[in-house]
């Protein structure tokens, strides 16, 4: 884990992969565009009207200029409900000082303009054109004496109001048409993209003056793939080295291995050391609702990385696009297959261009597509697996780094106390230690917050305050201790590390946790050894309360899965025979491999199976009756016990580890349960079905 420099300076936008290439210092047009907008507005509602002329205040005195012969031309304008009363130039002359009285003066400067006007003119506002003409009218009628004046009735308008009051409504329906369309397909919500931009790629380009947090040196417990990939980076740094001697350049690596193993990980330690561009994208981003938009987005991809050549490319989670074509044609989707069709075409096509490497993470290789495996696509298939002792004890150094630990703190005891740890699990370990030290105001983190971290990590949160009875939690307590006693005496079965009967989580009243060896290969005897442990909860209440609870469900549920294993997939039964139904590739959901009657067969030996190795567990615990009872009497004081604990009680354990011979030429054959199953055994408290 990396050591980050302290600074004072603002923390900046970071992605999965270290800092944002793409940080936006550019001033964004949208604002203009804004304050144009509002400016327009703006004038158009608040302006101030100036129609020219003086202003009529008074109703009468527009009456009398028609009766003194003053006015020329009276002009209605309709659609502002404006009068203008245009005079003679003469009049005004001659009778200013009266003009000058019914204005009362209040504006000089005005009046000498209109007075130098060749058609000077005076203003009002009426409240309806209609009532006014009819009004001058009836004037007339009565007042035949006074001469008609010219009358103009007609709209008037401005060149600048009538284009606003065109153009702002389409300006108006044209900015929201832009910003509904940033909002729609990649770039969405401000970022750069939209409806027009869908077929583009949205990988992330992470070039060489771009500064990602992570290298190899971050990357612990996984030698062997950082040998494979640095190996890559190699290569697009100094290819002469390899094409000296008639090699070419991989097209492709895929890492495969369970979630948390590091696969993203080794990637992004990928991008920080290579120092050629480097495109990060997951199989998510090529998949849309538009017809035709990931093969366009594939397309594009390369566009930019032959751009770029030499490069690398990085594929999270490619089976999002990667799965097999043609296995459930009634559940298939084109849109996701010519995707991948593109990405085959791409990748090793008549127009391959060299220079660019394609690094993919999956962890369900089992539903890829075999023409996407096949060499010339992905050449190297690099396996992440869980890491083994020595590589759970290198990770918990990277994760410690940055962690005030105890000095007495055994980093190694960690590493075994932990089988089957992924590397997420550990920094998770290490995460929820120094959160368990920090509420109990520890000045650093020691053994006993690790001993809490991986308790919790296992078996969920502590629950203090779940009510259980005396009677279930003496059944809880001989659960358990059945389970101990018969990991103890049983030669194959996994070395006891504690046992508790503390509920944790939502499902588990207790616990028997074990420390499975480090190895590949089972044989009969181990696995069978494995069922008794997993019975022995069920075996010692029937024995000591002659019934038996709800709290070995998950016991039977691994040991079905096993005995099944045995029976179906390793081949260990004598009746069955050397025979597997197992098919990896899972494509067969409806039917099985085999006969009504075989299954009827194999039924019949995994409960023979089963019974055996429960009648086995019955007597052992039987023969070993008093050491269940002080084990089962010591839980229900202490709750938890240690193996030093039961060293006490009844003795060391009577087996002492064999080592396992290494096998070089056989190939590793998993165990039917997790390393997660092996690693406890558990009271359950769920209901009956």
């Amino acid at each position: 884990m990396n050591q980050q420099n302290q600074q004072s300076t603002p923390p900046e936008k970071k992605t999965p992969f270290g800092e944002d290439p793409k940080k936006k210092s550019k001033f964004n047009i949208y604002w203009i565009y804004g304050i144009i907008l509002v400016v327009l507005i703006s004038y158009n509602l608040l302006r101030s009207v100036d129609v020219g002329g003086i202003v009529i205040t008074n109703p009468g005195q527009f009456e009398e200029m028609l009766s003194n012969g003053d006015i020329n031309t009276i002009k209605i304008i309709r659609n502002k409900k404006l009068v203008r009363v245009f005079i003679t130039p003469d009049s005004l002359k001659l009778k200013a000082g009266y003009y000058k009285t019914i204005i009362g003066a209040k504006d000089e400067k005005r009046f000498k303009a209109v007075a130098k006007s060749t058609e000077p003119q005076f203003y009002f506002s009426v409240s309806d054109v209609n009532s006014f003409e009819i009004g001058l009218s009836n004037y007339y009628t009565k007042n035949p004496t006074v001469h008609p004046v010219n009358k103009i009735a007609e709209d008037e308008g401005e060149v600048f109001s009538q284009l606003i009051s065109t153009l702002l409504p389409i300006l108006l329906l044209g900015f929201v048409f832009i910003m509904m369309m940033r909002k729609v397909g990649p770039g969405g919500g401000g970022g750069g993209g939209g409806i027009f931009n869908i077929g583009k790629s949205k990988a992330t380009l992470f070039e060489k003056g771009t500064k990602v947090n992570i290298n190899f040196g971050d990357v612990a417990g996984l030698d062997e793939a950082k040998v494979e990939v640095m190996e890559i980076v190699d290569f697009l740094k100094n290819p002469k080295k390899y094409t000296a001697l008639g090699g070419k350049i991989p097209k492709g690596a895929l890492l495969v291995g369970p979630p948390g193993t590091g696969k993203t990980l080794l990637a992004k330690a990928v991008a920080g050391e290579a120092q050629v561009p480097f495109f990060s994208l997951s199989g998510s981003d090529f998949v849309e609702m538009f017809v035709g938009v990931g093969a366009s987005r594939v397309r594009d991809l390369f566009k930019q990385a032959r751009e770029k050549a030499p490069c690398i490319i990085f594929i999270d989670e490619i089976d999002a696009i990667g799965r097999a074509r043609g296995k459930n044609v009634m559940m298939s989707n084109d849109e996701r297959e010519n995707t991948l069709n593109q990405l085959l075409v791409e990748m090793d096509g008549f127009g391959t261009d060299l220079g660019i490497i394609i690094l993919a993470a999956t962890n369900r290789p089992d539903v890829l597509d075999s023409a996407l495996l096949r060499p010339g696509r992905f050449d190297r298939q690099i396996s992440i697996d869980r890491p083994d002792l020595v590589g759970r004890e290198a990770i918990f150094k990277v994760h410690l780094t940055p962690i005030k630990i105890s000095q007495k703190l055994d980093i190694h005891k960690l590493a075994e106390q932990t089988p089957g740890f992924a590397g997420a699990d550990i920094a998770n370990v290490c995460n929820e230690a120094a959160l368990i030290a920090a509420r109990k105001n520890k000045e650093s983190v020691d053994m006993s917050d690790f001993q809490d971290a991986i308790d919790r990590v296992i078996g969920g949160l502590e629950k203090k305050n779940k009510i259980i009875s005396p009677d279930e939690k003496e059944i809880i307590a001989y659960h358990e201790a059945g389970h101990a006693i018969c990991g103890w005496y049983l030669e194959h079965a996994y070395p006891l590390l504690k046992v508790t009967i503390v509920p944790r989580g939502t499902a588990a009243l207790g616990y028997a946790q074990y420390t499975p060896k480090e190895q590949y290969l089972y044989n009969t005897d181990q696995l069978i050894d494995q069922i008794c442990m997993t019975l022995g909860g069920r075996a010692s209440e029937e024995i000591f309360f002659g019934k038996i609870s709800t709290g070995a469900s998950n016991d039977l549920q691994q040991i079905t899965k096993i005995a099944y294993s045995m029976v179906t997939v390793y081949g260990m039964n004598d009746k069955i025979g050397n025979i597997s139904y197992y098919d990896p590739s899972q494509e067969n959901y409806f039917t099985k491999p085999y006969s009504e009657e075989t299954g009827k067969m194999i039924d019949t030996e995994v409960r023979k199976l089963i019974d055996e190795a429960y009648t086995k567990t019955k007597n052992l615990l039987i023969e070993k009756k008093s050491d269940v009872e002080k084990l089962a009497k010591e839980l229900l004081i202490k709750e938890v016990l240690f193996k030093s604990d039961l060293e006490t009680l009844i003795g060391k354990r009577p087996f002492e580890e064999k080592k396992i011979l290494d096998i070089d030429s056989e190939e590793p054959i998993a165990p039917s349960v997790t390393p997660e199953e092996k690693t406890e055994s558990s009271t359950d408290n769920s209901t009956p079905s």
